[in-house]
């Protein structure tokens, strides 16, 4: 039974801009982590963002539930219900991507940045923020699957809502750390930069997985066969050869 992988989810008229995209994300976060490595404060930009988001809520349930999205239960959650989505529509890619995008962008910021630059908000490790990375690995998720061409007109106006309701959320999720001093406001730009990167790059890697698999298998069907060695009643059968002897020449 053949497994449908679905439409490309970049396509060619994409990649380059995708890729664009991967390398500026990439610029952002190892720029600001160069800048704040080992740091244990907040820069001028964080002073000025931070300042007035810690004044303004001043409670924590609130600031709680803002940053709730961001964390594991959910997030894991809003995974399923792509992956779900993406399988009833046929999409394997899209699946493929729902499942490990999260995870890899997690592991990307915990298990590597985070202890490479190890910036740190009161005794707490906080460069990038693992929170703003999930929502917004979820909201580059969407995007790519309900938003990169061919769609259907008439449901663009819900794919655009549904990736802006997301976006508003990934702010939200922004919002709540800072105002819980889990982190700064640098840390969650580092986030946005992880976590959007991290989505581009799975899904330049997903599209390319067929394109390498289908080559792989062409591959041993071009090889020439071996010939074998002619025999010397073959060789007698279709006449003899330049530099042969046939037996009536022999004997004369």
């Amino acid at each position: 039974m053949r497994t449908v992988i679905g439409r490309p989810l970049l396509g060619d008229a994409r990649r380059i801009p995708a890729g664009l995209t991967v390398a500026a994300c990439v610029t952002v976060v190892v720029a600001l982590g160069l800048l704040f490595t080992g740091q244990t404060g907040p820069d001028w930009l964080d002073n000025a963002i931070d300042s007035p988001v810690i004044t303004f809520f001043g409670g924590r349930s609130l600031l709680l539930w803002l940053a709730f999205p961001g964390t594991l239960i959910p997030a894991a959650a809003v995974s399923a219900a792509i992956v779900i989505a993406c399988l009833i529509t046929r999409r394997l890619n899209g699946a493929v991507l729902a499942a490990i995008a999260v995870p890899v962008a997690a592991g990307v910021g915990d298990g590597l940045l985070k202890p490479l630059f190890h910036r740190t908000y009161l005794g707490q490790v906080a460069f990038p923020s693992g929170h703003t990375a999930s929502a917004t690995a979820l909201t580059a998720t969407l995007a790519v699957l309900v938003l990169v061409p061919p769609q259907q007109a008439r449901t663009r106006a819900a794919r655009v809502t549904l990736v802006a309701v997301a976006c508003v959320i990934t702010a939200a999720v922004a919002v709540g750390v800072i105002g819980l001093r889990w982190h700064y406001f640098t840390d969650c730009l580092a986030g946005v930069a992880v976590g959007t990167g991290t989505v581009l790059a799975l899904a330049f890697l997903i599209d390319l997985a067929p394109v390498v698999i289908s080559s792989a298998r062409k591959l041993p069907a071009n090889r020439s066969p071996k010939r074998p060695a002619p025999s010397a009643t073959s060789s007698y059968a279709n006449g003899p050869s330049e530099g042969t002897v046939s037996p009536r020449e022999a004997r004369s």
